[in-house]
């Protein structure tokens, strides 16, 4: 960055009507950037909160938000713990149990690796890949609900590549320890 880029004023935001917890108008970039860790936070809440009220309206009573996740990032594939680990960026101890609790309800089949027999593989038993068929028409009912122009399309996949992107500069801040993105 620039001498003269680093002593240009934050410009604010343009002044707008802003929906119920948003950023005053106003506000500074670094007041907004600093704020949505707090939002992505509040956000993932309700998106569990969300997940827990359409498995009760299902019936499913065995299994927490958290555990029909691991269920959704398991998918179709066969993969090894460790690929789950990396993809859902759980903790270890509490992945072990989620994932000790899904097979034994049934709704993953564990085995040992062919390759390396100290490796579990995973893959969705026939009850979980129900269960994540019926989570999918669920999702598709509320994407539906949610987005009713292209306008709003548009808008979420623009709210999900700057989500993506702010994911990958935190990422690499921690990972390279560097100021710059």
């Amino acid at each position: 960055m620039s001498a003269a880029a680093k002593q240009q004023p934050t410009p604010a935001l343009p002044e707008r009507a802003t929906p119920e917890g948003a950023a005053p108008a106003g506000a500074s970039l670094p007041a907004v950037y600093t704020d949505l860790g707090r939002i992505i936070e509040s956000m993932t809440r309700r998106f569990l909160d969300v997940l827990r009220m359409e498995l009760a309206r299902i019936g499913i009573d065995d299994l927490s938000p958290g555990q029909a996740l691991m269920l959704i990032n398991i998918g179709g594939e066969e993969l090894s713990v460790r690929d789950l680990l990396e993809r859902g960026y759980y903790l270890g101890s509490n992945a072990s149990y989620n994932l000790k609790h899904l097979v034994e309800a049934g709704y993953v089949d564990r085995s040992a690796s062919q390759r390396d027999r100290r490796t579990a593989r995973l893959r969705l038993s026939e009850r979980g890949l129900k269960l994540c068929e019926a989570l999918r028409g669920l999702e598709a009912v509320r994407v539906e609900a949610l987005i009713r122009t292209d306008e709003e399309a548009a808008d979420l996949e623009t709210t999900y590549r700057t989500l993506r992107r702010l994911e990958r500069a935190w990422s690499d801040l921690i990972r390279y320890d560097t100021p710059e993105y």
